[in-house]
């Protein structure tokens, strides 16, 4: 018996021994926690006005802007509806060239809020970071992610959201659940959120069509406290406003259709 301890020198020994072992694994949990952590942190520095200068992504939309152009030809309808400053992107997700669309509408700092395994893979990890991406956890658990993107937009950045959290692989016609969170960033930092509807699949050498909507102020949810039916509420409409700029856009397609065929 150990003096003091009750314990056998073998069970001290082996109370020694796990705990040496327990030591070793805590440390080895921190350093992978340093490593998340720096991985994580925004890499762009500041401008004299506190404004992070998005090099890296003008830089790849110059030279990938052509190819896109190419193969997947589109048009943005409303780009003028996007001023200087913080917005918020709220935007249906097909494919992995829907980050272009957005990022043609401006040369100020933009972020993407993208799925945490995004910002852990090889070589798309290595990019994603590069551009600025937010990760955030698939339940939205992630106190980490929502201090970033709360920290860009009130440095007047702007971020980009793709509410379905993943991509339609699906429907054409229906969008996939929506997941909250954009009218909760919007309603924190009373940020105008821009809804931009991809309205047909990308496909290869066929026209997409990108509706940008006028900027939705959620001034009636500002300066209070909200129950989360009422965030639910206005991410429904959100969500309702996508669905809107989707039918405008068939509608008038539609009506020159037949006026040219009248002609």
């Amino acid at each position: 018996m150990t003096e003091g301890t009750g314990l056998s020198v073998k069970e001290a020994k082996k109370a020694a021994k796990e705990a040496k072992k327990e030591e070793k694994r805590q440390k080895k949990l921190q350093k992978k926690l340093a490593k998340h952590e720096k991985q994580r942190r925004l890499l762009f520095p500041a401008n004299k006005k506190g404004k992070h200068v998005m090099h890296f992504m003008n830089v790849l939309r110059v030279i990938l802007y052509p190819i896109h152009a190419l193969l997947f030809p589109f048009r943005l309808h409303g780009q003028k509806k996007v001023g200087k400053g913080a917005y918020i992107y709220v935007s249906n997700h097909y494919s992995l060239w829907d980050v272009f669309f957005c990022a043609h509408t401006t040369w100020e700092g933009l972020h993407f809020l993208a799925k945490d395994e995004v910002m852990h893979a090889p070589v798309l990890g290595y990019v994603a970071r590069k551009l600025g991406v937010i990760g955030a956890m698939r339940d939205g658990s992630d106190v980490r992610s929502i201090m970033d993107s709360l920290k860009v937009l009130k440095n007047g950045e702007k971020i980009v959201i793709y509410p379905e959290g993943t991509r339609n692989k699906k429907s054409d016609e229906e969008f996939l659940p929506f997941h909250g969170g954009a009218a909760m960033l919007a309603v924190k930092t009373k940020t105008p959120v821009i809804p931009v509807v991809i309205c047909n699949r990308p496909h290869l050498f066929r026209m997409t069509h990108v509706m940008i909507g006028e900027p939705m102020e959620l001034s009636e949810y500002y300066g209070r406290k909200l129950t989360p039916e009422e965030y639910e509420a206005a991410d429904k409409a959100l969500e309702n406003r996508l669905y809107e700029l989707r039918a405008e856009f068939r509608a008038a397609r539609a009506k020159r259709k037949k006026k040219g065929e009248k002609a």
